[in-house]
Parts: C-alpha cells; sequence; structure tokens
C-alpha cells in the first residue's frame, strides 16, 4: 500500500509572513504579502525594485521617487532652469517701453 503525501495538490507550503513591518500575512514572493509584493513590483517600497533610469541605454542613478534619472526627468517634465530663465529675461523689456 502507498502512502498518501502530506500536502493536496494546488496547495503550497507555508513560505512564512511578510516581511513588510507590523504585517502578519502569508509570503506570496519576494518575502511579501500579495498587497506588499503588488507595491514592490509598483516601486512604492521602501527598498525599490530598481534603483536606475528606465530610459533606454541609461545606467544613472533615479531622481526621487521618479522612475528616471535628473536628466531625463527634467527632459520629459519640464524646461532647464537655463531656459526657463532666458524667455522671462526677455518679457520684461519688451513691456517697458508701452508709455
Amino acid at each position: 500500500m502507498q502512502a498518501k503525501p502530506a500536502f493536496k495538490k494546488g496547495f503550497m507550503a507555508n513560505k512564512g509572513n511578510c516581511k513588510a513591518k507590523d504585517c502578519s500575512r502569508e509570503v506570496v514572493g519576494k518575502g511579501y504579502c500579495r498587497q506588499h509584493f503588488r507595491l514592490w513590483k509598483a516601486g512604492e517600497m521602501p527598498k525599490a525594485r530598481y534603483k536606475i533610469c528606465t530610459f533606454e541605454k541609461c545606467r544613472k542613478h533615479r531622481h526621487g521617487t521618479s522612475s528616471l534619472c535628473e536628466e531625463h526627468y527634467k527632459a520629459k517634465h519640464g524646461k532647464p532652469a537655463e531656459a526657463a530663465a532666458t524667455p522671462a529675461a526677455e518679457a520684461a523689456p519688451a513691456e517697458a517701453p508701452a508709455s
């Protein structure tokens, strides 16, 4: 007579509890529960998933909480500081001679 396995098909062994602070849910992946694993994948956990810029072939460190380095973040989200100051300086003298 054959012995039955100690586990049922489709069930995983207990991997332990989530390593996030004050969380006691069962681990799903990378030591996190389902909720914290999802947050980790999104880069919202204290230890981010990636630490480099996501721009193609850029290996610089990320800027703040963005997925881009400082250079690519500024290029995507706004003008550099020098370009923003130049139009403001040109606009002020143009308004002064209108008396």
